[in-house]
């Protein structure tokens, strides 16, 4: 099957009998058994079933399969927001002393862990360029786990996930990919290499802003050395999947960041429409960078796309038809420009989000990095000249006009 016929007939939802095309949406909070000795079985892992959402619900568990399979993962679990996610793949194989490796062209809200995770003894160490040369240059006895977002959000700069999976797998470090802003449409970094991806599926997987989510998918094939992930030590019978049954038996079950059944039901019917709309939203980002690329009055544009970029080849290696994903920025030559220019559109919606089905701009110095040290923004591309867009289903022609009488003096 190709990818939008297996979105749609490749993991077949076998649990409900009524014939029902989607998975029911079970918005309740328990699950009576018939017994308290099924009851018990159940909550030992040693039975099938479900006693309480926070830990397992049918609608939740529908959307984690279908998630697995089309990252062609071993198994996945569904977290509250894309924040969540990354803190549980995380937390479930760190301790104090632990070091994590990531780039410094990192999303806000991920910086903001990071600089959380020191309270708790645990340290990011940050390069400039996720390079393997430099990732493996930065490595020492406490690294404990590689962080890189695919696309960054929002400074675009691409990763080569095989060249790092090279390095991570000689090194016995898993790597783990944020892949929000690429998709399973445009390419499954386990299949190049990676050992966990995460997923705000808040943004492409939903793809309509109706749900917060997020997801993080294990392969399954990482080797884990139990002395050297002592928070996993006590999976060791789980072998390769230790790393999932902690996530669900311990660290995620505790936290408590599970997924609401609606979100999930929402997130699935997201889904099954993903492999479309990638295929447009892309080929309209294309064109409206290409089409701002040429206008006098914009300062410079970014989109891993273009011809311009240094992650061209990057993008070409690794994307489905070279692909390059619905973000773009652009520099606008100062902040008033760039507020001037924001205000002026008439069909892109001013908010944070991204991958909605409608065009939404940002100034990110004043809102998603706001918090952020001027170093942190820098090492992000953040100017305070900076618009990001994310490119909606609207006609691109119709973008194309609204940028070009919006950037008009």
């Amino acid at each position: 099957m190709k990818f939008n016929t297996l979105l749609l007939h490749g993991c077949k939802d076998t649990s409900d009998r009524t014939g029902a095309t989607l998975p029911p949406i079970y918005q309740n909070t328990a699950f009576a058994h018939e017994s308290s000795a099924i009851l018990e079985r159940v909550f030992d892992n040693r039975a099938p079933g479900f006693a309480y959402t926070r830990i397992g619900n049918p609608t939740v568990e529908a959307f984690e399969r279908r998630m697995a399979f089309i990252e062609g993962g071993m198994g996945a679990v569904a977290c509250a927001s894309g924040m969540a996610a990354i803190s549980m793949a995380l937390l479930c194989i760190l301790r104090k002393g632990d070091e994590i490796i990531s780039g410094s062209a990192l999303f806000g809200g991920t910086l903001g862990l990071f600089d959380d995770f020191e309270h708790f003894g645990i340290h990011a160490s940050f390069v400039e360029d996720m390079t393997a040369e430099s990732v493996e240059a930065r490595m020492n006895e406490n690294t404990k786990a590689v962080f890189a977002e695919l696309i960054g959000n929002p400074g675009l700069n691409t990763v080569n996930v095989r060249e790092l999976a090279d390095v991570t797998k000689r090194r016995g470090i898993p790597l783990i990919i944020d892949s929000t802003t690429a998709t399973p449409a445009l390419i499954r970094p386990l299949e190049h290499g990676a050992d966990i991806v995460v997923h705000s599926s808040s943004k492409y997987i939903n793809g309509n802003g109706s749900a917060i989510g997020g997801v993080i998918v294990d392969g399954g094939k990482f080797g884990w050395d139990f002395e050297k992930f002592q928070a996993l030590k006590e999976y060791r019978k789980a072998g390769k999947f230790a790393f999932t049954a902690r996530l669900r038996q311990d660290i995620w079950r505790n936290f408590g960041p599970c997924m609401s059944p609606q979100n999930a039901y929402l997130s699935s019917l997201g889904l099954e429409t993903l492999g479309l709309r990638m295929e447009r939203l892309c080929s309209s980002t294309l064109a409206l960078a290409k089409s701002l690329e040429r206008n006098p009055n914009i300062a410079s544009v970014n989109y891993p796309g273009l011809d311009s970029s240094p992650y061209k080849s990057s993008i070409d290696s690794q994307m489905k038809d070279g692909q390059g994903g619905s973000l773009l920025t652009l520099r606008a030559g100062s902040k008033e420009r760039a507020f001037r220019l924001i205000d002026r559109l008439k069909y892109a919606h001013v908010a944070t989000n991204i991958g909605d089905v409608r065009t939404l701009v940002i100034h990110p110095a004043s809102t998603i990095y706001a918090h952020s040290t001027e170093e942190q923004k820098r090492a992000a591309s953040v100017f305070d000249d900076l618009i990001r867009v994310s490119v909606g289903l609207e006609d691109p022609e119709d973008l194309i006009e609204d940028f070009a009488q919006a950037a008009a003096e």
